[in-house]
């Protein structure tokens, strides 16, 4: 599978590790070009950078975006995005306040997101709950990571779910794109803790069975 990385920071690099690690194809785009090809060569496998506004050619898009840098990208690329699978990540809290949400109490990002793309655009959310450093290995002190998703198309929760897979972690499926509110809480509580926890976002949620 070909994976497009919209964002070169450090969500990026831990998905973009992880498709690499399953032996995806990746591509890397950032409105700074040196970024985009510094993490493409520190992938390796392949991986690529595209100039800023270039042709994206990824079956799975993920927007390794802060939610406020979202909707400038979705103009920039809207085009192009028409019945490709989205992967939106964010967390959309008021960095400001920390006390709460900018997006509806009634949504969520993915949710918002998914009203700036094309109809055939199929939008999921996932990798929200796993920070960028524990990413980079797929494992939390030994044990897998989990990766809660949603999503109202079951081929795109397939697709997202073969990605998680592949770089060695277990994807779980919630349901529909609504449930994304209940992902990004749940981030917002593995934020908050990070400080009482003393953890620098080196924790992750574990979903025991």
């Amino acid at each position: 599978m070909r994976v497009t990385i919209i964002g070169a920071g450090n969500m990026g690099r831990g998905i973009g590790m992880r498709s690499v690690a399953g032996g995806h194809s990746v591509e890397v785009v950032d409105r700074n070009p040196e970024d985009a090809q510094a993490l493409a060569a520190e992938l390796g496998g392949g991986s690529t950078a595209v100039e800023p506004g270039g042709p994206i050619g990824g079956d799975l898009v993920v927007l390794a975006l802060y939610y406020a840098s979202i909707a400038e990208a979705v103009e920039q690329y809207r085009d192009q995005l028409g019945d490709k699978v989205v992967v939106e990540i964010s967390v959309p809290l008021d960095w400001d306040t920390m006390d709460g949400f900018v997006v509806p109490g009634d949504s969520s990002a993915a949710e918002e997101v998914q009203k700036l793309l094309p109809e055939s655009t199929k939008v999921v959310k996932a990798f929200s709950t796993t920070f960028a450093r524990t990413l980079q290995t797929g494992e939390k002190n030994g044990v897998q990571l989990d990766v809660p998703m949603a999503g109202d198309d079951e081929e795109a929760k397939r697709k997202v779910a073969a990605l998680v897979e592949g770089g060695g972690m277990r994807p779980i499926d919630l349901g529909p794109l609504r449930r994304a509110r209940q992902l990004e809480n749940a981030t917002f509580m593995q934020i908050a803790a990070q400080k009482p926890l003393g953890a620098g976002f080196d924790t992750a949620l574990k979903i025991l069975d």
